[in-house]
């Protein structure tokens, strides 16, 4: 399979439809109060679970963002790239996250990313491969 460049890899700015095999990444709380947001959406219409703060669950993945400042999120950007690896059936379309209700700005996110430049199904923001480069 011819690899994909990496601008060819953005996800949109506002999803409100899945296709088969498509998983809506989102950030989220650890206590999974899916309340506004990414995460109200992701609950809503992709089958995240009230009170699941990480994870795959429904069409949905969950990132927190809202425990302490950016390094707290790295481990479970981490956690979230690996799984994607391991799922290339799958595409992830990730959002801004924490980049709304947390309140951090793409430019401190978008480099927790940079591993995912490597993995053909994981779609970030415009905003993220801005900073990330091709």
């Amino acid at each position: 399979m011819e690899k994909t460049r990496n601008l060819e890899r953005i996800a949109p700015d506002h999803i409100s439809d899945l296709r088969e095999n498509e998983i809506f990444v989102f950030g989220s709380n650890l206590a999974g109060m899916h309340a506004g947001g990414a995460a109200r959406l992701a609950f809503r219409k992709f089958g995240a679970v009230w009170g699941q703060g990480v994870g795959l669950q429904g069409r949905s993945y969950a990132i927190p963002t809202m425990q302490g400042d950016v390094e707290t999120i790295r481990p479970y950007v981490v956690e979230f790239i690996a799984l994607a690896a391991a799922r290339p059936q799958l595409t992830f379309l990730v959002t801004q996250i924490g980049c709304g209700i947390a309140g951090f700005s793409p430019r401190q996110i978008a480099p927790l990313f940079e591993p995912a430049r490597r993995v053909e199904n994981i779609f970030l923001p415009a905003c993220f491969w801005d900073i990330l480069g091709e």
